[in-house]
């Protein structure tokens, strides 16, 4: 069993990493829940997953247009996300670099 992170920056790693991997994951559910376009995202369990994702998805559609009927803006925000998440919190993520940098020197 691990101990939990005693420095501010940590948490914000530890923190980071949960919500960017939360997110990535109801990326994918909207990814597989465009599979199936009458589903009504607004009713039961679905409004979970549409609304911390919509916010995002909607101005992206503006930007990007449906690709053979098939909406492909949860693909590029769970590439945009990952990307966000290995600059930050990777192996060689920025705030990883921070934290070995403060172990080595205390």
């Amino acid at each position: 069993m691990t101990a939990l992170p005693t420095s501010p920056l940590a948490w914000t790693h530890l923190l980071l990493g949960l919500l960017l991997a939360l997110w990535t994951l109801l990326f994918l559910f909207r990814i597989v829940l465009t599979w199936y376009p009458r589903l009504d995202l607004q009713k039961g369990v679905l409004r979970l997953i549409a609304w911390p994702t919509e916010p995002l998805l909607g101005p992206t559609r503006r930007l990007i247009q449906p690709i053979g009927g098939v909406d492909v803006t949860p693909v590029v925000w769970v590439g945009l996300i990952s990307l966000l998440r290995e600059l930050l919190v990777g192996q060689q993520g920025l705030l990883t670099q921070l934290m070995q940098r403060a172990l080595t020197v205390a």
